[in-house]
């Protein structure tokens, strides 16, 4: 398969078919955040562990801007893909390409001025800064590297192929784990080990997605067509900021909250990223339905066909919600369990931080299908070309889960931090919801 056309037949088989494989993809790619998670945790101990959770935000307020920019460039493409434009499609492209060279060197640089300061300012304790330090640093180091996958694999799933994303995740998640392995336990190089064997990682998946996208023949470019398009590049950066600013925006209300849970100890640190570690695996599923539906309704706005985005959306929710439960389920009877793969040390301190760690799984599971809600609806709205108002949701979740990490816990407690995860998915719910009813009700008014 090396494109699909997602404008024609059953809109629920259809974003279904599409989204598995990009789940298991997303799972592998998990992966590889769990790997360096269950090696560091149990070759290097707490501290470690802590250390990988007191960055996890920071890492994401990079990277979700370059997933969200790179998602962006993909709209123009799905509709130009789904309008048969493929003359625009290869331009768009090309522009895309020179969009993410310069934030590859911008956010390179960024990273390893920013890291100590944002430590600092985050309140991280001085035992495990050092060690949160080395990994960031490494990591940002290797920015091109992300940026290369999730441009390629941005524009392979925008033409409905989201088979190859897989096998590229697929690869690199089993090179990763066995580089973790060699690295930190091996080579004794610590956590920067678990970093250089992420980033080596994702060379091999970007590598397999240019060799997939070499093979389709509406992406043979012309000489011409290398010139760099201002008005491409426009609406290229109009698409792609707004989502990258909302995984930002997403990031920073994570990064506030990460500063308030710092306060409570390496012991509470450690649960929190223990849970927070499983909880981003069955986050999964919502992430590909969201993928699916944005590829799904692009090509359909694309195509001139709004009343298919609506049928689809409804058919993605159903199944998201079912998906959720199924997940929840999932995240009670196996949470402690596989949470425990994580974590060394004394048995006492072992029950400590499980306990922490599924009191916020327990939080979580009651609220699941609020989750997957929001992945579908906000991707429906970007693949439509509305990237303003996913952004608006976005700053909704940070004022509510900044708003309850900060007076919760005084009010009933630690649980406080955990509440404002769950309360925060639903105060951006109401705003995709009442915002894409409102979207469709003037549609229908013209």
């Amino acid at each position: 398969m090396k494109t699909v056309d997602m404008t024609t037949g059953r809109p629920g088989k259809i974003i279904l078919k599409f989204a598995l494989p990009l789940m298991l993809g997303n799972v592998f790619q998990q992966l590889y955040t769990f790997a360096d998670t269950v090696v560091v945790g149990k070759a290097l101990g707490v501290n470690a562990l802590a250390a990988l959770g007191a960055v996890e935000w920071l890492i994401f307020l990079m990277f979700g801007f370059i997933q969200g920019l790179t998602q962006g460039f993909s709209i123009a493409l799905s509709q130009c893909f789904g309008a048969a434009d493929y003359k625009r499609l290869r331009k768009s492209a090309i522009s895309a390409i020179y969009l993410s060279i310069g934030a590859a060197v911008f956010f390179t640089v960024l990273g390893q001025v920013m890291t100590g300061p944002v430590l600092r300012l985050m309140r991280t304790p001085e035992t495990i800064k050092g060690l949160a330090g080395n990994y960031l640093h490494v990591l940002y180091a290797g920015m091109p590297i992300t940026i290369a996958y999730n441009l390629l694999a941005a524009i392979l799933r925008a033409l409905g192929n989201s088979k190859a994303p897989l096998y590229a995740m697929f690869a690199a998640a089993v090179c990763n784990i066995i580089l973790d392995v060699l690295f930190v336990f091996g080579f004794g190089w610590g956590i920067k080990g678990a970093a250089f064997a992420t980033l080596l990682s994702q060379v091999m998946a970007a590598v397999f997605c240019l060799i997939k996208l070499r093979d389709i023949e509406i992406l043979k470019f012309e000489k011409a067509e290398y010139a760099l398009d201002g008005n491409l590049c426009r609406k290229q950066l109009k698409l792609g900021v707004p989502l990258g600013l909302q995984n930002m925006i997403t990031a920073v209300g994570g990064l506030i909250v990460q500063s308030v849970i710092n306060g409570f100890g390496v012991l509470f640190i450690a649960g929190y990223t223990a849970a927070n570690k499983l909880y981003g695996l069955l986050e999964m599923a919502a992430i590909s339905y969201g993928y699916a539906m944005s590829t799904y309704a692009g090509q359909n706005m694309g195509a001139g066909r709004p009343n298919r985005v609506r049928s689809g959306l409804r058919a993605a929710t159903l199944i998201g919600i079912f998906t959720a439960g199924l997940m929840a389920v999932i995240m009670l009877i196996l949470g402690k369990p596989i949470m425990a793969c994580f974590i060394s040390g004394e048995e006492e301190l072992i029950r400590a931080t499980l306990l922490i760690g599924y009191r916020f799984l327990v939080i979580l599971a009651g609220f699941f299908p609020f989750l997957y809600i929001l992945h579908i609806i906000r991707a429906c709205l970007q693949g439509m070309g509305n990237t303003i108002l996913p952004m608006g949701s976005s700053v909704g979740q940070l004022v509510m889960r900044i708003g309850c990490a900060i007076l919760l816990p005084s009010l009933i407690g630690e649980n406080g931090v955990f509440w404002g995860e769950v309360l925060a998915w639903v105060c951006a719910d109401v705003i995709l919801v009442v915002g894409y009813l409102n979207i469709m009700k003037k549609g229908n008014e013209k």
